[in-house]
């Protein structure tokens, strides 16, 4: 058993008084319903991500999948790829802690998502981002639209 404390705010109030809430947890149920983690060689991680990165075009790792997102940086990214109109593949680092660790060793980049692109990193939100307003994504995809016209 949890005891803790919660402080209530309504818009425009200031906190009202603390209430108490007494939360329960059962140690007791079955291991089929025990939070599973997928496991990956540690010794080979690198050769795995590189052969993701190698075996397709568009190769994004993000936390969730691009149905749904576990996080707001995530679901930008996947949005933008989803605007340019492009294919891509994608690795949920959630169910994987050993490659959402291994691939920020592999790039030197502390951050997830990471978009890498014929093979090469391309970067995070932040980056895809600005690339996307910018135009330069567009024509590192090759200059197809959404539409699948052709940029001259």
């Amino acid at each position: 058993m949890l005891s803790s404390r919660f402080f209530i705010r309504r818009a425009g109030q200031q906190c009202l008084k603390p209430k108490q809430v007494t939360l329960f947890f059962s140690d007791d149920s079955h291991s089929d319903f025990a939070p599973q983690r997928k496991s990956v060689d540690t010794s080979n991680v690198q050769d795995i991500i590189q052969s993701h990165v190698d075996a397709n075009k568009i190769m994004l790792y993000m936390k969730g999948n691009p149905s749904q997102p576990q996080c707001g940086f995530s679901a930008r990214v996947v949005s933008i790829l989803q605007r340019e109109g492009v294919d891509f593949s994608s690795v949920n680092v959630l169910d994987y802690p050993s490659i959402r660790e291994g691939v920020k060793e592999f790039s030197q980049w502390p951050t997830i998502p990471q978009l890498y692109v014929d093979g090469e990193f391309i970067g995070g939100c932040d980056i895809v981002t600005s690339m996307h307003e910018s135009g330069e994504l567009k024509d590192l995809f090759g200059g197809e639209s959404e539409e699948g016209e052709q940029n001259e």
